[in-house]
């Protein structure tokens, strides 16, 4: 999930606390992480939910994506397992057959400059 942080523990039921202590009881199975293509020659099309693999294994799934005009590549989301959601992760995404190169990168996408 990842954004644990934001809810803090309440002495009183709240929408969605049966659900969270679920989750906290199995752990975490998936996190939500930004991903960086190599590529810049193929659209991303967010309905497919691209599979993402690590060493040939199935790791997770793509779930948006657009062209950064601003980083002048693809970019996307993806829930992936822990174990390979650290930034600087080397990935690969089956584009319609293709695995493209991907690597983990840190959310936000996009920086303000000062």
């Amino acid at each position: 999930m990842g954004l644990e942080r934001l809810v803090e523990e309440q002495p009183q039921d709240y929408i969605g606390k049966a659900a969270l202590e679920a989750i906290r009881q199995r752990g975490v199975t998936e996190r939500l992480v930004g991903i960086e293509f190599e590529a810049d020659h193929f659209e991303i099309d967010p309905a497919d939910f691209w599979p993402v693999s690590h060493d040939g294994a199935e790791v997770g799934r793509v779930t948006s994506g657009a062209l950064s005009p601003t980083l002048g590549h693809p970019v996307a989301m993806a829930y992936v397992t822990p174990e390979v959601s650290a930034p600087g992760t080397e990935l690969a995404v089956d584009v319609r057959g293709r695995h493209e190169p991907v690597r983990v990168v840190a959310l936000p996408f996009y920086r303000r400059h000062r």
